[in-house]
């Protein structure tokens, strides 16, 4: 008898989750919603949620189960020590024993675990602090196989966060008095522990065939951003603080961030594979597969450019520079255009060209690149047969003016400034002025109007000081120089 009324319980429970979570009827839901309620508040709660982690049919029973959990802990009058003690204890058990459940119930499960631990954060039973003791029992997580290590990495991000995050219907005094503690006790070692577990993972062969060591990678990267992004001076209420700005990390977290060259070695490394995964044979991808995969690269540029931070690195600037022109090595340009963010992409690509330009002194030899993308781009527009408009009559002339006049300014500061002159490396200006003569083909009238009113304009100021009667000479010497300027030529 007690057995049927398990099942018919278990079965009631079951088509509940249905309507809460994937069922269509409004009403059906609204229903759900009261069901689980009542749920929460009844005495049989703990049962049911056991009875549907263990003999639930579906990951809908679980995360219900999960839920009430979740809403029963976080209960402004807390369940008794030692009942809290034990779900922390049997979540961490069950998640254990079956690493392999949805990862959205997982990550339910975890939520669970993480608000015990905040709100049982100050609690001592036998003189010590129970609820802290989370962070030993990860590591033991950590020992085990990959599906394990994730498990224990995604429980140290999930409690980094739910620390970090300011829970309205309670003293905002008590929350920052354990967000300070739990900065002050933990969040180091738990920076200091996804560091060397990264480093560890990373050292070894990455097989992209598995999922898991992949997942553990980006449970990790997860882990250490939440670690970064926690609030450790209590600044996230005052949204309109300049502090926001900038990170403020502990003075004695010093040491630990001394390490930061891993982090663009591993860009660095990344980005050479993008360079070779752009790079893809053609013929590996029938044309709707080639056109999906382009389009995931073009999304991985625009990510990038939204967000260049990480190219502030010369290597890193450079691979990228190498990434964007293989881009036009082994695709047409009719196939880019046909993207759906190429028009956003080719206008971030022609800002970072335009800026790159400018900044003549920096990393010129990953200018090279930047130019064949221009110039491949540039070359193809008579034989694309795409009606999706391809831009370069807009930025191409863009391309060009930068060029150009970046080179003119640059004769000032090389003069002033007594610097070597990086217009004497005549092989490198003469590869990029071919490179630059089938950019400035395009909108020709453009580049002619330009060339001729730059000219115009220094050969006025040149006259000037000739009939000057002060005659500067540092003025003079820089008029004089633009006279050695390669020309470049514009011939049809």
């Amino acid at each position: 008898m007690l057995i049927f009324f398990l099942l018919k319980s278990l079965a009631e429970l079951e088509v509940l989750c249905t309507h809460l979570y994937v069922g269509t009827d409004l009403t059906q839901r609204i229903e759900a919603e009261k069901a689980l309620l009542e749920l929460i508040d009844s005495p049989e709660c703990l049962s049911k949620c056991q009875l549907l982690l263990e003999q639930g049919t579906t990951s809908y029973a679980q995360l219900l189960a999960a839920t009430c959990l979740s809403k029963l802990v976080s209960r402004v009058s807390p369940l008794p020590i030692e009942q809290r003690i034990d779900i922390r204890n049997y979540i961490l058990n069950y998640v254990a024993s079956q690493p392999k459940l949805a990862p959205f119930v997982i990550q339910a499960l975890i939520q669970v675990i993480a608000k015990i631990t905040k709100l049982g954060w100050f609690e001592i039973q036998k003189d010590q602090f129970v609820f802290r003791e989370i962070i030993a029992d990860v590591k033991k997580f950590l020992q085990g196989t990959v599906e394990h290590c994730v498990i224990g990495v995604i429980i140290l991000s999930e409690l980094t966060q739910e620390m970090n995050l300011v829970d309205y219907s309670r003293p905002s005094a008590k929350h920052r008095k354990i967000a300070t503690s739990f900065r002050d006790t933990s969040l180091k070692d738990i920076l200091v522990l996804a560091c060397s577990l990264l480093k560890e993972v990373l050292a070894k062969p990455l097989n992209l065939q598995d999922q898991y060591q992949q997942n553990l990678v980006m449970q990790v990267l997860k882990l250490v951003l939440n670690c970064l992004n926690f609030d450790f001076i209590g600044s996230a209420a005052d949204e309109s603080s300049d502090d926001l700005s900038t990170v403020q990390i502990p003075t004695t977290w010093r040491t630990t961030l001394e390490g930061i060259h891993f982090w663009f070695e591993r860009f660095h490394q990344a980005l050479s594979c993008l360079v070779q995964f752009a790079s893809t044979r053609r013929s590996l991808f029938s044309s709707p597969e080639r056109a999906k995969y382009l389009g995931n690269l073009i999304k991985g540029v625009k990510r990038i450019l939204e967000n260049p931070q990480g190219l502030s690195d010369p290597g890193n600037y450079h691979e990228f520079c190498r990434f964007l022109a293989r881009l036009k090595t082994n695709y047409q340009l009719g196939e880019l255009v046909m993207v759906k963010e190429y028009p956003e992409v080719i206008r971030l690509i022609a800002n970072f060209t335009i800026t790159s330009l400018q900044h003549w002194e920096f990393a010129p030899n990953s200018v090279h690149y930047l130019l064949t993308l221009w110039q491949r781009m540039v070359a193809s527009v008579p034989f694309v047969k795409s009606t999706e408009p391809h831009l370069l009559d807009t930025y191409a002339p863009e391309i060009t003016k930068a060029f150009i006049t970046s080179r003119l300014e640059s004769v000032a500061i090389v003069v002033r400034d007594h610097l070597d002159d990086p217009l004497d490396d005549t092989a490198t200006v003469f590869q990029q002025l071919e490179q630059l003569c089938t950019v400035s083909r395009c909108e020709y009238e453009k580049t002619c109007t330009l060339l001729v009113q730059l000219f115009d304009q220094n050969a006025q100021n040149y006259q000037k000081l000739l009939h000057s009667a002060t005659g500067i000479t540092v003025d003079m010497a820089i008029q004089e120089a633009f006279k050695q300027l390669p020309s470049i030529s514009i011939r049809n």
